[in-house]
């Protein structure tokens, strides 16, 4: 029996796509089918097509089957990191062409972009793609690709996705989106008219901060048909513990982001009134600049909060330190709670006048809010945050 999109709920399919029965004994998990290769029945006649694990493993079609269900497309492909994932888009380009990158994304986006792909003749530029006519005014006949988070990281800017879709398809770009933060539960890229979504499966669809993965998703057969000839030619795949441990999360994706939400949403209300903070950035608060936007293209804000403490790095430094729920750690999306410092934590390969800039000051902290109770949540944050005073920093 097949599961598509359409016919049966977010939650029935993160369960059941990819993954029915296993044929010989009856499972109700896929199996991990830990193998290299595969006995051939045959010369050139490999058993349900499966020659060799770096070309296709059972375990990651389960994997690629579900999360593109799940994003409303028709194919996914797997690697073994978001950065991965990221890389094997560029095998759509070639040197000489131009990227227009958001000004606001993940620092290991930002460094791949301009440290990497640069050297093979690739040029990026980097705008706020919150304007929809600053991205128009950046295209360039070799512009061929427009790379957009939203919500961006750490930032949390919202950017009109179906308004650049359509000026990506206009100027014969690719528009790809990283839809990490919000994950497919939140919004659907695909269903705005983006080509491509890009996860850090790392995040929010393992959940359980215990596996490193990337995943893409398409409607389009030629850019599929590319995307995976280079999955299989480089070789940056997953393994069959990651795939299965990845799918193992999808299954409670839906209850976790609502959870992760909900606890968000009134963390954020409570710290907009917290003498100690400055700002607060979550798209779910009326005070955040794109609020309207969120409520028009996503069916949920997500579980990561932004804000902004009074007194700059030592003050920041002191609530970092300072938490035991909230552990300070990289990464998001996980069941725990996690605090970290963008400047000097994930985003600090973007050199200090670049993060200035575009607004990642030394007093900004982001959230990764778990599943925690909300209480315990409150208390933490409250006593790090007063500690400040107390103390007398």
């Amino acid at each position: 029996m097949s599961f598509k999109p359409g016919e049966y709920s977010f939650e029935t399919l993160a369960i059941h796509a990819g993954q029915e029965p296993e044929a010989t004994t009856g499972a109700v998990v896929v199996p991990i089918f830990q193998t290299s290769t595969y006995a051939q029945e045959g010369l050139g006649k490999p058993k349900l097509g499966y020659d060799y694990s770096r070309a296709d493993n059972p375990t990651r079609a389960a994997y690629e089957e579900c999360i593109a269900a799940l994003e409303n497309g028709k194919y996914g492909t797997a690697y073994s990191s978001g950065m991965g994932a990221i890389n094997n888009c560029m095998y759509l380009l070639q040197s000489g062409d131009e990227v227009i990158v958001g000004d606001d994304v993940y620092g290991g986006t930002f460094r791949f972009f301009t440290k990497v792909i640069d050297g093979f003749g690739i040029k990026s530029k980097f705008i706020d793609t919150t304007d929809v006519a600053a991205v128009e005014a950046a295209f360039t006949p070799k512009t061929k690709m427009l790379w957009v988070e939203t919500p961006t990281n750490p930032l949390l800017k919202l950017s009109d996705l179906k308004a650049l879709a359509e000026l990506a398809r206009s100027k014969g770009a690719y528009m790809v989106v990283d839809n990490t933060f919000m994950s497919p539960y939140f919004q659907k890229p695909l269903d705005l008219g983006a080509h491509i979504v890009v996860h850090s499966a790392t995040k929010y669809l393992g959940g359980h901060s215990d596996v490193i993965g990337g995943a893409l998703v398409t409607n389009d057969s030629e850019i599929h048909e590319r995307m995976k000839f280079c999955q299989k030619s480089v070789g940056a795949v997953p393994g069959p513990f990651d795939c299965w441990l990845t799918m193992r999360g999808l299954k409670t994706l839906a209850v976790r982001m609502r959870e992760h939400e909900r606890n968000a949403i009134r963390l954020a209300q409570w710290l907009e009134e917290h003498e100690q903070v400055e700002r607060v950035i979550y798209p779910g608060l009326a005070s955040h600049p794109h609020h309207e936007l969120a409520k028009k293209q996503m069916s949920g804000f997500g579980g990561m909060v932004s804000f902004i403490v009074k007194g700059g790095l030592e003050q920041a430094r002191s609530v970092l330190e300072g938490t035991k729920v909230f552990l300070l750690a990289e990464s998001l999306g996980g069941v725990e709670s996690l605090i970290e410092h963008p400047a000097i934590m994930t985003h600090a390969s973007i050199p200090k006048e670049r993060r200035e800039e575009i607004g990642i000051s030394d007093g900004l902290i982001r959230l990764s809010v778990g599943i925690e109770a909300f209480e315990d949540l409150q208390k933490d944050l409250d006593a790090a945050l007063s500690s400040r005073v107390t103390c007398g920093c």
